[in-house]
C-alpha cells in the first residue's frame, strides 16, 4: 500500500472536512499547519496537520490528522501531512499551508518543482528527485485548491506547529503502524 492509504478505511467520505458549510459563495480560505517526524531517519515516523477554517456566520471548524508508518523519513511524512490535509478538503479552497519543512516550502515557494518537471524529475545536479511519489501526488492533490505556503520554524512555541509536531511523534510511537510502500533507500 502506498503511503497514507491503510487497510481500513482512514477518511470515510462522511468524515472529509466540508469547508462551504454555511457558505453561498466559492474560495473559502483554509489554513492547514502540518508537521512530519521519523525516529532514526529512516524509522518509525508519522505526521500531523490540524486544518481550520471559519464560515460567514464565525463559526470556526477545526480538524486533526495524523497516522504513523514503519521505515519512513521525515521528508516522506512531511509531503503525507500536507497530502492528507489537501485531500481531506472536499471542495475548491483558497489554502494556506503552514510547515516547518524549507524541503516542502522552498520546493514551491522557490520553485524547485518546476525545474524538478521540467529536466524530468531531475535535481539541478541531475540526480533524481526523492520521493517522486509523494511529490505527484501532491501536485494531483493541490490541483482543485488555490494554495500558499508559508514557512513557520519548528519548536519555536508556535501553538499549531506544536500541536501537529505532537500528533507526528504521537502516531510515530504509536503501535499501529502502516507500511510505507513508496520508501526506499535512495529516500
Amino acid at each position: 500500500m502506498k503511503a497514507g492509504n491503510s487497510r481500513k478505511s482512514a477518511q470515510p467520505p462522511d468524515t472529509r472536512i466540508d469547508p462551504n458549510r454555511g457558505r453561498k459563495e466559492d474560495g473559502v480560505k483554509v489554513t492547514i499547519y502540518t508537521d512530519g517526524s521519523a525516529r532514526g531517519n529512516p524509522g518509525n515516523g508519522g505526521y500531523g496537520a490540524v486544518l481550520s477554517f471559519t464560515n460567514s456566520q464565525g463559526q470556526t471548524f477545526t480538524r486533526e490528522l495524523s497516522e504513523g508508518f514503519e521505515r519512513t523519513t521525515n521528508n516522506r511524512m512531511e509531503l503525507l501531512a500536507a497530502i492528507v490535509a489537501l485531500e481531506t478538503l472536499n471542495r475548491p479552497c483558497e489554502v494556506e499551508l503552514h510547515s516547518d519543512s524549507q524541503y516542502l516550502v522552498n520546493a514551491f515557494n522557490k520553485h524547485w518543482i518546476e525545474g524538478w518537471q521540467r529536466r524530468g524529475w531531475k535535481t539541478a545536479a541531475k540526480k533524481p528527485v526523492k520521493n517522486i511519489d509523494l511529490w505527484q501526488r501532491l501536485l494531483a492533490a493541490m490541483e482543485p485548491h488555490r494554495v500558499s505556503f508559508v514557512w513557520v520554524k519548528g519548536h519555536a512555541g508556535h501553538e499549531l506547529n506544536e500541536r501537529c509536531d505532537e500528533l507526528a511523534t504521537t502516531a510515530a510511537d504509536s503501535g499501529n503502524l502502516l507500511v510505507d510502500t513508496g520508501f526506499t533507500d535512495a529516500d
